[in-house]
C-alpha cells in the first residue's frame, strides 16, 4: 500500500480501490503464478528524449517493482538506427535516474539479442510461419485491406521455407537495397485484427547502429522484439500503452511459436494527455528540429529535461504521476494539476527571497544619505533550519512598477500618493511624491518618507498597513536576467481536429525580462537551485547564468487555479 493509500484509508476509514494492473498482481500473488515474481521494465526507443508521458510508466515499472518487492529493467528497444543516438541513451538514463530510480545492473539493449533474434526467425522460416515478401510498401498497404475489408494474400507467400531462409540470409548478407524485402509473419490476411495480417518482421536498412556498428543490414521490427526481449529478461509483467492493445494477439503470437523461456503477459493503459502541450515524441522532434523551441530542454517542452530546467522536481513528478493514477481509458489531465504538486513541493523547499522585475526607483527622503542597514531575514518563515541571510537597506530603493498606482483603483493596498506600505522586513514607508519624464509622462521615481519607529515592519500603536511590497536596496542589488514562461500552445488539445498542431503555438509563450534586480544574497546561486521570488512565484536558476548575470527561469506562479477549482 502506497503512502497515499494509507492516507485514504485512514481519511475514509476503508482501503480505497486498486487500480486494475494491481489487482492483476494481486491476483497473481494469490494464486502463485511466476513463483510470486513481480519483474516489470521501461522500454523506451532511443530516438528522443523522455518527456511526462514517459514519467508516468517510469513510476508504475519501477514504482511496482519496488512495491512488490521484485525487480525493473531499463531496456533500449534500439531496433531502428536510423532514428536512433547516444546523445537520446545518455539523456535517457539521466533521466530514470533523476526520477530517483535505479535498475541496478539490469541495463539492457534489445540490440543485444541481434544474433538471437535472427536465429528465431530462421526458426519461424522453417515451420513455415514467416516468409520473404518482395512486395513494395504501397503493394504491400494495397493487399493489406482495411478496418471492413479483408487483405488478400501475397503473390510471394507461397514460396518454400527453402526458398525464404535463402533469401532472408541473402538479405542479411547486404545483397539487396533498402525496400526490396521485407521478412513477414504467415498469419492471417483475413484476420479482423488488421495486426495480424502478415505483419512484417524484418526490413532491409543499410544505416550503421550506434552499438553494433555496420554488422547488421536489416533489423527487426518493435513488435517482433519487444516480446522475445521480454521473454529473455525474465519479465513478468510487460506494461504498455493503450495503442499497443490491438498488438497485444501479436505478441502472445510470436511467443507461442518460439521456445522461449517465458510467457509475459501483456498489459494495456492509458497514456498520459496533458491539456496545453503535445506529447508525440514526432511533434516534439519537429518542435525541436524547426527551432520553435531552443531545444530539447527548452523549459516549455513536456520533455523532463526541460521540466527539469524549468525548475521541476523528480518528488513533484513522482507525486503527479501517483495523483493521476491507472486507468484504461484515455482523457484529459489538466496542466493545472502538475502545476499545483509542483507548488505543494516548492512551498516546502524553496527558499525565499525577493526581486524586482521591473524595477521603479523609490528615495526615501528622511533616511539618512549613505546610512545602510542589514536587516536578518530567514529563509523559510515556516522551516526555520533552512537559516536566514542578511539584507541590506538604503535610503535608495527599487520596487515592482506593477506596485504603484497614481489613481488607484478600489481596494488598491499598494504604493500610491499618500499611501502608507510596509517593506518587507523593513519599514513603513508612505509616498509623499511622484517623479516622471517630462516627454513621454512616465513615471521614473517615487519619493517616499519612513517610519523609524517600525523597524522590522511593524508598528506598536495599532495602525493598519494592508500593503507588504518587495523590494531590493538599489546599491547593493545585482542585475539578472527572468525569463517568464506560459503554455506553450493556446488551445487545450492542439492535436485536435484538422490543421497543423503548430497553428496553436503561444507567441507569448516566453517573455524575456533583461534588467530585473535581485538581492545580493543570490549573486552566487547555483544553476537547477529552486527559490521562491516572494510575492512573484517559484523561479529556478538556469544553466546560461553567469556570476556576474544570473538566469532565473519561472517554473510556476505563485496562484494555483487547480487547487482553487478543485475548492481546496
Amino acid at each position: 500500500m502506497t503512502a497515499r493509500d494509507a492516507e485514504a484509508k485512514d481519511a475514509a476509514g476503508a482501503a480505497p480501490a486498486r487500480d486494475f494492473i494491481r489487482q492483476i498482481i494481486d491476483e497473481d500473488m494469490r494464486t502463485g503464478k511466476w513463483a510470486g515474481r513481480v519483474h516489470t521494465r521501461f522500454p523506451p526507443e532511443p530516438n528522443g528524449y523522455l518527456h511526462i508521458g514517459h514519467a508516468k510508466s517510469i513510476c508504475l515499472n519501477f514504482g511496482l517493482a519496488k512495491e512488490f518487492s521484485g525487480q525493473c529493467n531499463l531496456r533500449f528497444d534500439d531496433t531502428n538506427p536510423a532514428k536512433e543516438e547516444v546523445e537520446y541513451v545518455d539523456a535517457i538514463k539521466e533521466d530514470v535516474h533523476w526520477l530517483g530510480f535505479d535498475w541496478e545492473d539490469r541495463l539492457f539493449y534489445a540490440s543485444n539479442y541481434f544474433d538471437r533474434l535472427y536465429a528465431f526467425a530462421e526458426m519461424l522460416i522453417e515451420k513455415g510461419l514467416a516468409y520473404v515478401d518482395d512486395l513494395s510498401q504501397e503493394e504491400m498497404r494495397a493487399y493489406r485491406g482495411t478496418l471492413t475489408e479483408p487483405g488478400k494474400d501475397s503473390p510471394y507467400r507461397g514460396r518454400t521455407p527453402g526458398e525464404n531462409l535463402d533469401i532472408f540470409r541473402r538479405m542479411r548478407a547486404g545483397e539487396f537495397p533498402d525496400g526490396a524485402k521485407v521478412l513477414r509473419a504467415k498469419i492471417d490476411m483475413q484476420s479482423p485484427n488488421v495486426v495480424l495480417r502478415d505483419p512484417v518482421l524484418y526490413r532491409i536498412k543499410h544505416v550503421t547502429h550506434h552499438r553494433t556498428g555496420d554488422t547488421w543490414c536489416i533489423y527487426p521490427m518493435y513488435d517482433y522484439t519487444h516480446c522475445i526481449s521480454d521473454a529473455l529478461e525474465g519479465v513478468t509483467h510487460s506494461l504498455c500503452s493503450l495503442e499497443f492493445e490491438n498488438n497485444r494477439p501479436l505478441y502472445d503470437w510470436v511467443l507461442d511459436n518460439l521456445p522461449v523461456p517465458q510467457h509475459p503477459r501483456q498489459i494495456e493503459f492509458a497514456r498520459l494527455n496533458l491539456s496545453y502541450t503535445v506529447l508525440s515524441k514526432r511533434k516534439l522532434i519537429q518542435l525541436v528540429t524547426e527551432k520553435h523551441v531552443t531545444g530539447w530542454d527548452d523549459p516549455r517542452l513536456p520533455t523532463l529535461s526541460g521540466l527539469r530546467r524549468r525548475g521541476y522536481t523528480p518528488e513533484a513528478i513522482r507525486d503527479f504521476c501517483e495523483r493521476i493514477g491507472i486507468s484504461k481509458a484515455d482523457n484529459m489531465v489538466d496542466m493545472a494539476l502538475l502545476e499545483h504538486c509542483l507548488r505543494e513541493d516548492l512551498n516546502r523547499r524553496a527558499k525565499r527571497v525577493m526581486a524586482v522585475l521591473r524595477p521603479l526607483r523609490v528615495v526615501i527622503e528622511n533616511y539618512p544619505e549613505g546610512q545602510v542597514e542589514t536587516f536578518d531575514c530567514p529563509y523559510h518563515p515556516e522551516d526555520p533550519s533552512q537559516g536566514s541571510r542578511p539584507v541590506p537597506f538604503s535610503r535608495e530603493i527599487y520596487v515592482e512598477r506593477d506596485d504603484f498606482m497614481e489613481t488607484p483603483a478600489r481596494k488598491w493596498f499598494r504604493l500610491a500618493p499618500g499611501a502608507e506600505v510596509r517593506l518587507r522586513y523593513a519599514y513603513y514607508v508612505t509616498c509623499t511624491g511622484v517623479i516622471k519624464d517630462p516627454a513621454t509622462g512616465e513615471v521614473v521615481e517615487l519619493r517616499c518618507a519612513y517610519d523609524p519607529a517600525t523597524r522590522g515592519g511593524w508598528s506598536n500603536d495599532g495602525r493598519k498597513v494592508k500593503g507588504t511590497l518587495h523590494w531590493v536596496s538599489a546599491a547593493h542589488a545585482k542585475p539578472a536576467e527572468v525569463r517568464l514562461y506560459d503554455r506553450l500552445f493556446t488551445k487545450e488539445n492542439p492535436s485536435e481536429g484538422k490543421g497543423d498542431f503548430k497553428d496553436w503555438l503561444n507567441p507569448e509563450s516566453l517573455d524575456v525580462i533583461a534588467d530585473a534586480l535581485i538581492e545580493p544574497a543570490l549573486a552566487d546561486v547555483a544553476a537547477g537551485e529552486n527559490v521562491q521570488f516572494e510575492r512573484l512565484g517559484y523561479f529556478c536558476a538556469d544553466k546560461d547564468g553567469t556570476p556576474q548575470k544570473p538566469v532565473f527561469n519561472r517554473s510556476v506562479a505563485l496562484r494555483d487555479s487547480w487547487a482553487k477549482a478543485a475548492g481546496r
